[in-house]
């Protein structure tokens, strides 16, 4: 084999690999019913991002309310369901897991916990207060220890036993009780 035939092997050979890492990187940024939503975050999308950077980084179109100054929604067209953010001042600023969503926290919580499993995941970080439309639902917050994320939290509702919603993002608008109502 002639050294011409080596490197065009070797070339080959390297685009092939590059082809399968850039495939493996445009698969893990897509915003799927896999990705985990962090206390800041979920897959990609981060809290701060304008609405196109967020589209971008997730690569999935984004649709919703008609912006305005104050405060909207808007969610990805396709997958996953039952996923909102909220954008204030033009950018996200909470990101919303509603009912039926098969999105998990990073520590694994998800819609149908029980109150003690939430607690369990988060031991020590959680404040239980009442729910203030549902008769012995609750609030649970994780509130975080780190210094560096104290703007930031995690809102589980539930109906008094069981997760039937939870949020994410910056404070004070994760703790919106009714989103941008």
């Amino acid at each position: 084999m002639n050294s011409k035939n080596k490197l065009l092997i070797f070339t080959t050979v390297t685009l092939a690999l590059s082809s399968v890492t850039v495939g493996t990187v445009i698969a893990q940024i897509k915003l799927t019913n896999q990705s985990k939503l962090f206390i800041n975050r979920v897959g990609q999308v981060r809290v701060g991002m304008s609405v196109s950077q967020a589209a971008k980084a997730a690569g999935i179109k984004l649709i919703g309310d008609s912006p305005n100054n104050s405060c909207y929604y808007v969610k990805p067209q396709n997958e996953p369901k039952n996923l909102l953010f909220m954008v204030t001042k033009g950018r996200i600023s909470r990101v919303d897991v509603r009912q039926n969503s098969q999105l998990t926290t990073f520590k694994g919580a998800k819609i149908g916990d029980t109150e003690a499993q939430i607690k369990s995941l988060y031991p020590g970080q959680i404040k239980v207060t009442p729910h203030k439309y549902v008769q012995g639902g609750h609030y649970l917050t994780f509130i975080p220890k780190d210094s560096a994320n104290q703007n930031y939290r995690v809102v589980f509702e539930t109906d008094g036993k069981r997760v039937t919603q939870f949020r994410s993002g910056k404070l004070p608008e994760v703790e919106y009780v009714e989103g941008c109502s």
